[in-house]
Protein backbone atom coordinates (compact mmCIF):
# COMPACT_ATOMS: atom_id res chain seq x y z
CA UNK A 1 0.00 0.00 0.00
CA UNK A 2 2.90 2.34 0.74
CA UNK A 3 4.25 1.86 -2.78
CA UNK A 4 0.86 2.63 -4.33
CA UNK A 5 0.42 5.91 -2.43
CA UNK A 6 4.05 6.89 -3.08
CA UNK A 7 3.53 6.31 -6.80
CA UNK A 8 0.28 8.32 -6.71
CA UNK A 9 2.04 11.19 -4.93
CA UNK A 10 4.88 11.19 -7.47
CA UNK A 11 2.39 11.49 -10.34
CA UNK A 12 0.77 14.51 -8.64
CA UNK A 13 4.18 16.08 -7.99
CA UNK A 14 5.17 15.42 -11.59
CA UNK A 15 2.22 17.47 -12.81
CA UNK A 16 2.74 20.16 -10.18
CA UNK A 17 6.43 20.78 -10.89
CA UNK A 18 7.78 19.02 -13.99
CA UNK A 19 4.81 20.01 -16.16
CA UNK A 20 5.52 23.68 -15.39
CA UNK A 21 9.20 23.16 -16.23
CA UNK A 22 8.23 21.62 -19.59
CA UNK A 23 5.83 24.51 -20.23
CA UNK A 24 8.58 27.08 -19.48
CA UNK A 25 10.92 25.23 -21.84
CA UNK A 26 8.36 25.35 -24.64
CA UNK A 27 7.55 29.04 -23.90
CA UNK A 28 3.83 29.81 -24.23
CA UNK A 29 2.26 32.97 -25.54
CA UNK A 30 -1.40 33.65 -24.75
CA UNK A 31 -1.39 36.79 -26.91
CA UNK A 32 -1.10 34.70 -30.09
CA UNK A 33 -4.53 33.74 -31.51
CA UNK A 34 -5.02 29.97 -31.70
CA UNK A 35 -6.07 28.03 -34.84
CA UNK A 36 -9.51 27.52 -33.26
CA UNK A 37 -10.11 31.20 -34.07
CA UNK A 38 -7.80 31.91 -37.01
CA UNK A 39 -8.89 28.82 -38.96
CA UNK A 40 -12.38 28.30 -37.57
CA UNK A 41 -14.43 26.09 -39.90
CA UNK A 42 -17.03 24.73 -37.43
CA UNK A 43 -15.91 21.18 -38.28
CA UNK A 44 -12.48 20.56 -36.74
CA UNK A 45 -11.50 24.11 -35.74
CA UNK A 46 -13.98 25.11 -33.02
CA UNK A 47 -13.09 26.85 -29.70
CA UNK A 48 -13.84 24.79 -26.57
CA UNK A 49 -13.08 25.27 -22.88
CA UNK A 50 -9.93 23.69 -21.41
CA UNK A 51 -11.83 21.36 -19.08
CA UNK A 52 -13.78 19.90 -21.99
CA UNK A 53 -10.53 19.57 -23.90
CA UNK A 54 -8.92 17.75 -20.97
CA UNK A 55 -11.74 15.22 -20.57
CA UNK A 56 -12.08 14.65 -24.33
CA UNK A 57 -8.31 14.19 -24.63
CA UNK A 58 -8.43 11.73 -21.71
CA UNK A 59 -11.17 9.69 -23.36
CA UNK A 60 -9.49 9.84 -26.78
CA UNK A 61 -6.11 8.63 -25.53
CA UNK A 62 -7.41 6.21 -22.92
CA UNK A 63 -10.44 4.10 -23.72
CA UNK A 64 -9.63 0.72 -22.22
CA UNK A 65 -5.88 1.12 -22.86
CA UNK A 66 -4.81 2.04 -19.30
CA UNK A 67 -7.14 -0.67 -17.96
CA UNK A 68 -6.34 -3.67 -20.18
CA UNK A 69 -2.68 -2.71 -20.62
CA UNK A 70 -2.17 -2.11 -16.91
CA UNK A 71 -3.84 -5.41 -15.96
CA UNK A 72 -1.59 -7.29 -18.41
CA UNK A 73 1.43 -5.29 -17.24
CA UNK A 74 0.68 -6.19 -13.61
CA UNK A 75 2.00 -9.68 -14.47
CA UNK A 76 5.48 -8.15 -14.23
CA UNK A 77 4.88 -7.32 -10.57
CA UNK A 78 5.39 -4.04 -8.67
CA UNK A 79 8.05 -2.95 -11.18
CA UNK A 80 5.03 -1.92 -13.28
CA UNK A 81 4.46 0.92 -10.78
CA UNK A 82 7.91 2.30 -11.56
CA UNK A 83 7.31 2.28 -15.31
CA UNK A 84 3.89 3.92 -15.00
CA UNK A 85 5.25 6.75 -12.84
CA UNK A 86 8.54 7.40 -14.66
CA UNK A 87 7.03 6.79 -18.08
CA UNK A 88 4.06 9.10 -17.48
CA UNK A 89 6.01 12.03 -16.03
CA UNK A 90 9.17 12.08 -18.15
CA UNK A 91 8.07 10.42 -21.40
CA UNK A 92 4.32 10.09 -21.99
CA UNK A 93 3.18 13.49 -20.71
CA UNK A 94 6.11 15.24 -22.41
CA UNK A 95 5.27 13.39 -25.65
CA UNK A 96 1.60 14.40 -25.41
CA UNK A 97 2.37 18.01 -24.51
CA UNK A 98 4.72 18.57 -27.42
CA UNK A 99 2.52 16.75 -29.93
CA UNK A 100 -0.39 18.98 -28.94
CA UNK A 101 1.48 22.26 -28.60
CA UNK A 102 3.54 21.81 -31.76
CA UNK A 103 0.32 21.11 -33.64
CA UNK A 104 -1.14 24.30 -32.14
CA UNK A 105 1.92 26.34 -33.15
CA UNK A 106 1.74 25.00 -36.70
CA UNK A 107 -1.90 25.83 -37.36
CA UNK A 108 -3.41 22.55 -36.13
CA UNK A 109 -1.00 20.44 -38.23
CA UNK A 110 -1.28 16.65 -38.02
CA UNK A 111 1.51 14.48 -36.64
CA UNK A 112 3.00 13.42 -40.04
CA UNK A 113 3.20 17.07 -41.12
CA UNK A 114 5.21 17.89 -37.99
CA UNK A 115 7.49 14.93 -38.67
CA UNK A 116 8.11 16.14 -42.22
CA UNK A 117 8.94 19.65 -41.03
CA UNK A 118 11.57 18.54 -38.50
CA UNK A 119 12.78 15.10 -39.62
CA UNK A 120 12.44 15.51 -43.40
CA UNK A 121 10.25 14.32 -46.26
CA UNK A 122 11.31 10.61 -46.18
CA UNK A 123 10.38 10.43 -42.48
CA UNK A 124 7.05 12.10 -43.25
CA UNK A 125 6.26 9.60 -46.01
CA UNK A 126 7.10 6.69 -43.70
CA UNK A 127 5.12 8.03 -40.76
CA UNK A 128 2.10 8.90 -42.92
CA UNK A 129 1.78 5.22 -43.81
CA UNK A 130 2.61 3.98 -40.31
CA UNK A 131 0.17 6.39 -38.64
CA UNK A 132 -2.68 5.31 -40.91
CA UNK A 133 -1.84 1.64 -40.26
CA UNK A 134 -1.88 2.33 -36.50
CA UNK A 135 -5.24 4.14 -36.74
CA UNK A 136 -6.75 1.26 -38.72
CA UNK A 137 -5.40 -1.33 -36.26
CA UNK A 138 -6.64 0.64 -33.25
CA UNK A 139 -10.09 1.17 -34.76
CA UNK A 140 -10.33 -2.55 -35.57
CA UNK A 141 -8.97 -3.81 -32.24
CA UNK A 142 -11.14 -1.39 -30.22
CA UNK A 143 -14.27 -2.40 -32.13
CA UNK A 144 -14.10 -6.18 -32.14
CA UNK A 145 -14.34 -6.48 -28.33
CA UNK A 146 -17.46 -4.29 -27.92
CA UNK A 147 -19.15 -5.99 -30.90
CA UNK A 148 -18.54 -9.42 -29.35
CA UNK A 149 -20.01 -8.34 -26.00
CA UNK A 150 -23.04 -6.73 -27.68
CA UNK A 151 -23.70 -9.99 -29.56
CA UNK A 152 -23.52 -11.91 -26.26
CA UNK A 153 -25.93 -9.76 -24.25
CA UNK A 154 -28.38 -8.80 -27.03
CA UNK A 155 -30.14 -10.64 -29.88
CA UNK A 156 -27.87 -8.87 -32.39
CA UNK A 157 -25.25 -10.88 -34.25
CA UNK A 158 -21.56 -9.90 -34.15
CA UNK A 159 -21.69 -8.64 -37.75
CA UNK A 160 -24.79 -6.50 -37.14
CA UNK A 161 -23.19 -5.01 -34.02
CA UNK A 162 -20.06 -4.26 -36.04
CA UNK A 163 -22.10 -2.51 -38.75
CA UNK A 164 -23.90 -0.38 -36.12
CA UNK A 165 -20.61 0.63 -34.49
CA UNK A 166 -18.98 1.58 -37.78
CA UNK A 167 -22.07 3.52 -38.83
CA UNK A 168 -21.63 5.57 -35.67
CA UNK A 169 -17.90 5.95 -36.48
CA UNK A 170 -18.71 7.49 -39.85
CA UNK A 171 -21.28 9.81 -38.30
CA UNK A 172 -18.92 11.01 -35.54
CA UNK A 173 -16.08 11.47 -38.02
CA UNK A 174 -17.95 13.80 -40.38
CA UNK A 175 -19.89 15.84 -37.80
CA UNK A 176 -18.36 18.97 -36.22
CA UNK A 177 -16.14 18.15 -33.24
CA UNK A 178 -18.45 20.02 -30.84
CA UNK A 179 -21.60 18.10 -31.85
CA UNK A 180 -21.04 14.62 -30.37
CA UNK A 181 -17.46 14.62 -29.11
CA UNK A 182 -17.69 18.03 -27.46
CA UNK A 183 -21.01 17.31 -25.74
CA UNK A 184 -20.89 13.66 -24.70
CA UNK A 185 -17.20 12.80 -24.33
CA UNK A 186 -16.46 15.05 -21.33
CA UNK A 187 -19.17 13.13 -19.44
CA UNK A 188 -17.76 9.76 -20.57
CA UNK A 189 -14.24 10.87 -19.62
CA UNK A 190 -15.52 11.72 -16.16
CA UNK A 191 -17.15 8.28 -15.86
CA UNK A 192 -13.85 6.61 -16.79
CA UNK A 193 -12.13 8.47 -13.96
CA UNK A 194 -14.93 7.81 -11.45
CA UNK A 195 -14.82 4.10 -12.34
CA UNK A 196 -11.09 3.95 -11.55
CA UNK A 197 -11.48 5.86 -8.27
CA UNK A 198 -14.31 3.56 -7.17
CA UNK A 199 -12.14 0.49 -7.81
CA UNK A 200 -9.23 2.09 -5.94
CA UNK A 201 -11.35 2.82 -2.85
CA UNK A 202 -12.87 -0.67 -2.92
CA UNK A 203 -9.42 -2.30 -3.17
CA UNK A 204 -8.08 -0.23 -0.26
CA UNK A 205 -10.97 -1.34 1.97
CA UNK A 206 -11.12 -4.93 0.72
CA UNK A 207 -8.72 -6.21 3.36
CA UNK A 208 -6.46 -7.75 0.72
CA UNK A 209 -2.75 -6.86 1.06
CA UNK A 210 -1.58 -4.56 -1.70
CA UNK A 211 1.94 -5.49 -2.91
CA UNK A 212 4.79 -3.16 -1.99
CA UNK A 213 7.95 -2.64 -4.01
CA UNK A 214 10.81 -4.65 -2.52
CA UNK A 215 13.92 -6.33 -3.95
CA UNK A 216 12.31 -9.73 -3.37
CA UNK A 217 9.10 -9.06 -5.28
CA UNK A 218 10.30 -6.41 -7.73
CA UNK A 219 9.67 -8.70 -10.68
CA UNK A 220 8.28 -12.20 -10.10
CA UNK A 221 8.13 -14.60 -13.02
CA UNK A 222 10.26 -15.26 -16.08
CA UNK A 223 9.09 -12.54 -18.48
CA UNK A 224 11.89 -10.04 -19.20
CA UNK A 225 10.92 -6.52 -18.15
CA UNK A 226 12.99 -4.95 -20.93
CA UNK A 227 11.53 -4.30 -23.44
CA UNK A 228 8.22 -6.16 -22.97
CA UNK A 229 6.82 -4.09 -20.10
CA UNK A 230 7.31 -0.83 -22.03
CA UNK A 231 5.18 -2.14 -24.88
CA UNK A 232 2.60 -3.94 -22.71
CA UNK A 233 1.86 -0.81 -20.67
CA UNK A 234 1.79 1.91 -23.30
CA UNK A 235 -1.44 3.77 -22.47
CA UNK A 236 -0.68 4.77 -18.90
CA UNK A 237 3.01 5.47 -19.56
CA UNK A 238 3.69 6.52 -23.17
CA UNK A 239 1.71 5.79 -26.32
CA UNK A 240 2.24 6.94 -29.90
CA UNK A 241 -1.50 6.82 -30.49
CA UNK A 242 -1.74 9.95 -28.36
CA UNK A 243 0.20 12.13 -30.81
CA UNK A 244 -2.38 11.31 -33.48
CA UNK A 245 -5.16 12.43 -31.13
CA UNK A 246 -3.62 15.59 -29.67
CA UNK A 247 -4.12 17.65 -32.87
CA UNK A 248 -7.88 17.05 -32.59
CA UNK A 249 -7.91 19.02 -29.32
CA UNK A 250 -5.17 21.45 -30.44
CA UNK A 251 -7.65 22.68 -33.06
CA UNK A 252 -10.12 23.60 -30.28
CA UNK A 253 -7.86 25.37 -27.76
CA UNK A 254 -8.67 28.94 -26.76
CA UNK A 255 -5.17 29.83 -25.50
CA UNK A 256 -1.70 28.29 -25.24
CA UNK A 257 -1.61 28.16 -21.43
CA UNK A 258 -4.41 25.57 -21.54
CA UNK A 259 -1.96 23.08 -23.06
CA UNK A 260 -0.42 22.02 -19.74
CA UNK A 261 -3.85 21.25 -18.25
CA UNK A 262 -5.11 19.51 -21.39
CA UNK A 263 -2.17 17.46 -22.71
CA UNK A 264 0.19 16.96 -19.78
CA UNK A 265 -2.73 16.76 -17.36
CA UNK A 266 -4.69 14.14 -19.30
CA UNK A 267 -1.61 11.90 -19.51
CA UNK A 268 -1.04 12.13 -15.75
CA UNK A 269 -4.70 11.25 -15.14
CA UNK A 270 -4.29 8.27 -17.46
CA UNK A 271 -1.21 7.27 -15.46
CA UNK A 272 -3.30 7.37 -12.28
CA UNK A 273 -5.93 5.13 -13.91
CA UNK A 274 -3.24 2.67 -15.03
CA UNK A 275 -1.70 2.68 -11.56
CA UNK A 276 -5.06 1.84 -9.98
CA UNK A 277 -5.80 -1.05 -12.35
CA UNK A 278 -2.28 -2.48 -12.07
CA UNK A 279 -2.64 -2.43 -8.28
CA UNK A 280 -6.13 -3.95 -8.53
CA UNK A 281 -4.88 -6.79 -10.74
CA UNK A 282 -2.06 -7.71 -8.37
CA UNK A 283 -4.13 -7.24 -5.19
CA UNK A 284 -7.49 -8.78 -6.10
CA UNK A 285 -6.00 -12.06 -7.36
CA UNK A 286 -3.47 -12.28 -4.52
CA UNK A 287 -0.38 -11.78 -6.64
CA UNK A 288 0.83 -12.26 -10.17
CA UNK A 289 0.28 -16.05 -10.22
CA UNK A 290 -3.44 -15.67 -9.50
CA UNK A 291 -3.68 -12.84 -12.02
CA UNK A 292 -2.01 -14.99 -14.68
CA UNK A 293 -4.61 -17.73 -14.14
CA UNK A 294 -7.47 -15.22 -14.36
CA UNK A 295 -6.10 -13.72 -17.58
CA UNK A 296 -5.67 -17.17 -19.09
CA UNK A 297 -9.27 -18.04 -18.23
CA UNK A 298 -11.13 -14.86 -19.21
CA UNK A 299 -8.68 -12.43 -20.78
CA UNK A 300 -8.46 -8.77 -19.76
CA UNK A 301 -12.22 -8.19 -20.13
CA UNK A 302 -12.95 -11.14 -17.83
CA UNK A 303 -10.49 -9.84 -15.24
CA UNK A 304 -11.95 -6.32 -15.37
CA UNK A 305 -15.49 -7.70 -15.10
CA UNK A 306 -14.63 -9.93 -12.12
CA UNK A 307 -12.85 -7.15 -10.23
CA UNK A 308 -15.65 -4.65 -10.89
CA UNK A 309 -18.59 -6.91 -10.03
CA UNK A 310 -16.91 -8.43 -6.96
CA UNK A 311 -15.82 -5.11 -5.48
CA UNK A 312 -18.68 -2.85 -6.58
CA UNK A 313 -21.63 -5.23 -6.94
CA UNK A 314 -24.37 -4.44 -9.45
CA UNK A 315 -22.96 -0.97 -10.05
CA UNK A 316 -19.60 -2.53 -10.84
CA UNK A 317 -21.16 -4.91 -13.32
CA UNK A 318 -22.89 -2.03 -15.09
CA UNK A 319 -19.66 -0.01 -15.14
CA UNK A 320 -17.71 -2.98 -16.47
CA UNK A 321 -20.16 -3.59 -19.31
CA UNK A 322 -20.34 0.13 -20.01
CA UNK A 323 -16.57 0.35 -20.09
CA UNK A 324 -16.00 -2.64 -22.33
CA UNK A 325 -18.59 -1.37 -24.84
CA UNK A 326 -18.47 2.43 -24.77
CA UNK A 327 -14.85 3.29 -23.96
CA UNK A 328 -13.19 1.38 -26.82
CA UNK A 329 -15.77 2.75 -29.27
CA UNK A 330 -14.92 6.33 -28.26
CA UNK A 331 -11.27 5.59 -29.00
CA UNK A 332 -12.06 3.90 -32.30
CA UNK A 333 -14.09 6.80 -33.66
CA UNK A 334 -11.42 9.40 -32.89
CA UNK A 335 -8.84 7.07 -34.46
CA UNK A 336 -10.82 7.27 -37.70
CA UNK A 337 -11.33 11.02 -37.27
CA UNK A 338 -7.59 11.59 -36.96
CA UNK A 339 -7.08 9.30 -40.00
CA UNK A 340 -9.44 11.52 -41.95
CA UNK A 341 -7.55 14.62 -40.79
CA UNK A 342 -4.18 13.08 -41.76
CA UNK A 343 -5.51 12.16 -45.21
CA UNK A 344 -6.94 15.67 -45.55
CA UNK A 345 -3.46 17.08 -44.94
CA UNK A 346 -2.00 14.72 -47.53
CA UNK A 347 -4.64 15.60 -50.14
CA UNK A 348 -4.90 19.30 -49.29
CA UNK A 349 -3.27 20.42 -52.56
CA UNK A 350 -5.65 18.37 -54.68
CA UNK A 351 -8.85 17.98 -52.66
CA UNK A 352 -10.59 20.76 -50.74
CA UNK A 353 -12.81 19.68 -47.85
CA UNK A 354 -15.72 22.00 -48.64
CA UNK A 355 -18.63 19.58 -48.07
CA UNK A 356 -19.63 16.74 -45.75
CA UNK A 357 -19.77 14.38 -48.75
CA UNK A 358 -16.09 14.99 -49.47
CA UNK A 359 -15.24 14.54 -45.80
CA UNK A 360 -17.10 11.21 -45.85
CA UNK A 361 -15.32 10.08 -49.02
CA UNK A 362 -11.93 10.67 -47.37
CA UNK A 363 -13.02 8.66 -44.32
CA UNK A 364 -14.17 5.56 -46.24
CA UNK A 365 -10.69 4.38 -47.41
CA UNK A 366 -9.58 3.88 -43.79
CA UNK A 367 -12.97 2.64 -42.53
CA UNK A 368 -13.19 -0.34 -44.91
CA UNK A 369 -9.90 -2.05 -43.90
CA UNK A 370 -10.64 -1.30 -40.22
CA UNK A 371 -14.05 -2.97 -40.57
CA UNK A 372 -12.56 -6.05 -42.27
CA UNK A 373 -9.77 -6.40 -39.69
CA UNK A 374 -12.32 -6.15 -36.86
CA UNK A 375 -13.75 -9.50 -37.96
CA UNK A 376 -10.55 -11.40 -37.02
CA UNK A 377 -9.17 -12.23 -33.57
CA UNK A 378 -8.51 -8.89 -31.89
CA UNK A 379 -5.76 -10.34 -29.66
CA UNK A 380 -3.80 -10.98 -32.86
CA UNK A 381 -4.32 -7.36 -33.89
CA UNK A 382 -3.27 -6.10 -30.48
CA UNK A 383 0.18 -7.68 -30.82
CA UNK A 384 0.93 -5.45 -33.77
CA UNK A 385 -0.74 -2.40 -32.27
CA UNK A 386 1.83 -2.48 -29.44
CA UNK A 387 5.03 -2.20 -31.46
CA UNK A 388 3.56 0.10 -34.13
CA UNK A 389 2.25 2.33 -31.35
CA UNK A 390 5.65 2.70 -29.67
CA UNK A 391 7.47 3.32 -32.95
CA UNK A 392 5.12 6.25 -33.55
CA UNK A 393 5.79 7.52 -29.99
CA UNK A 394 9.54 7.31 -30.59
CA UNK A 395 9.30 9.27 -33.85
CA UNK A 396 7.21 11.96 -32.12
CA UNK A 397 9.80 12.33 -29.37
CA UNK A 398 12.56 12.74 -31.95
CA UNK A 399 10.42 15.30 -33.79
CA UNK A 400 10.02 17.29 -30.57
CA UNK A 401 13.77 16.96 -29.89
CA UNK A 402 14.61 18.49 -33.28
CA UNK A 403 12.04 21.23 -32.68
CA UNK A 404 13.82 22.15 -29.45
CA UNK A 405 17.25 21.92 -31.05
CA UNK A 406 16.27 24.15 -33.96
CA UNK A 407 14.84 26.70 -31.54
CA UNK A 408 17.92 26.47 -29.26
CA UNK A 409 15.92 25.25 -26.27
CA UNK A 410 16.58 22.50 -23.71
CA UNK A 411 16.31 19.46 -25.99
CA UNK A 412 17.21 16.84 -23.36
CA UNK A 413 13.67 16.74 -21.96
CA UNK A 414 12.61 15.03 -25.21
CA UNK A 415 15.96 13.61 -26.32
CA UNK A 416 16.54 11.35 -23.31
CA UNK A 417 13.11 9.65 -23.47
CA UNK A 418 13.54 9.44 -27.28
CA UNK A 419 16.79 7.49 -26.83
CA UNK A 420 15.11 5.26 -24.24
CA UNK A 421 12.16 4.46 -26.49
CA UNK A 422 14.48 3.89 -29.45
CA UNK A 423 16.14 1.14 -27.41
CA UNK A 424 12.74 -0.34 -26.59
CA UNK A 425 11.42 -0.57 -30.16
CA UNK A 426 14.76 -1.59 -31.70
CA UNK A 427 15.06 -4.60 -29.41
CA UNK A 428 11.36 -5.50 -29.26
CA UNK A 429 10.96 -6.17 -32.97
CA UNK A 430 13.82 -8.68 -32.90
CA UNK A 431 12.78 -10.43 -29.66
CA UNK A 432 8.96 -10.43 -29.67
CA UNK A 433 6.98 -13.42 -31.05
CA UNK A 434 5.16 -11.12 -33.49
CA UNK A 435 8.57 -9.84 -34.60
CA UNK A 436 11.58 -11.95 -35.56
CA UNK A 437 11.44 -14.04 -32.33
CA UNK A 438 15.23 -14.13 -31.94
CA UNK A 439 17.23 -15.11 -28.86
CA UNK A 440 17.06 -12.51 -26.07
CA UNK A 441 20.79 -11.81 -25.93
CA UNK A 442 21.09 -11.58 -29.71
CA UNK A 443 18.09 -9.26 -29.82
CA UNK A 444 19.68 -7.08 -27.13
CA UNK A 445 22.96 -6.84 -29.07
CA UNK A 446 21.21 -5.88 -32.32
CA UNK A 447 18.77 -3.53 -30.59
CA UNK A 448 21.42 -1.64 -28.62
CA UNK A 449 23.69 -1.45 -31.67
CA UNK A 450 20.91 0.23 -33.65
CA UNK A 451 20.21 2.53 -30.72
CA UNK A 452 23.89 3.50 -30.57
CA UNK A 453 23.77 4.49 -34.24
CA UNK A 454 20.78 6.73 -33.48
CA UNK A 455 22.66 8.26 -30.53
CA UNK A 456 25.55 9.12 -32.88
CA UNK A 457 23.05 10.82 -35.20
CA UNK A 458 21.64 12.73 -32.23
CA UNK A 459 25.12 13.85 -31.20
CA UNK A 460 25.70 15.08 -34.75
CA UNK A 461 22.50 17.13 -34.62
CA UNK A 462 23.57 18.69 -31.31
CA UNK A 463 26.94 19.68 -32.76
CA UNK A 464 25.25 21.06 -35.89
CA UNK A 465 22.85 23.33 -34.01
CA UNK A 466 25.44 24.45 -31.48
CA UNK A 467 27.57 25.56 -34.42
CA UNK A 468 24.61 27.45 -35.93
CA UNK A 469 23.93 29.12 -32.59
CA UNK A 470 27.58 30.19 -32.24
CA UNK A 471 27.60 31.64 -35.77
CA UNK A 472 24.38 33.55 -35.04
CA UNK A 473 25.92 34.94 -31.84
CA UNK A 474 29.09 36.04 -33.68
CA UNK A 475 26.98 37.66 -36.42
CA UNK A 476 24.91 39.59 -33.85
CA UNK A 477 28.08 40.81 -32.10
CA UNK A 478 29.58 41.89 -35.40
Amino acid sequence: MVTFFAALLLLVLGYTFYAKFVERTFVIDDDTPTPAYTKRDNLDFVPMSWWKGNLIQLLNIAGLGPIYGAVAGALYGPVAFIWIVVGSIFAGAVHDYFSGMMSLRHGGAQFPTLVGRYLGRPAKTFINGLSLILMILVAAAFTAGPAQLISQITPLSFLVALVIIFSYFLLATVLPVNRIIGRIYPLLGGILLVMAIAVAVAILFSGKPMPNLTVANLHPGDLPVWPLLMVTISCGAISGFHCTQSPIIACTMKKESDGRKIFYGAMIIEGVIALIWAAAGMTFFNGTAGLAEALAAGGPSGVVNEISTSLLGTLGGILAIFGVIILPITTGDTALRSSRMILTDVLAKFYKMDSKVKVLLVTIPVSIPAFLLATIDYTFLWRYVGWTNQVVATVMLWTATLYLLKNFKLHWICGIPAVFMTGVVCMYIFYAPEGLNLDYQLSAIIGFSLTFIVILWYAGQIIKYRSIKQKDAQYNIA
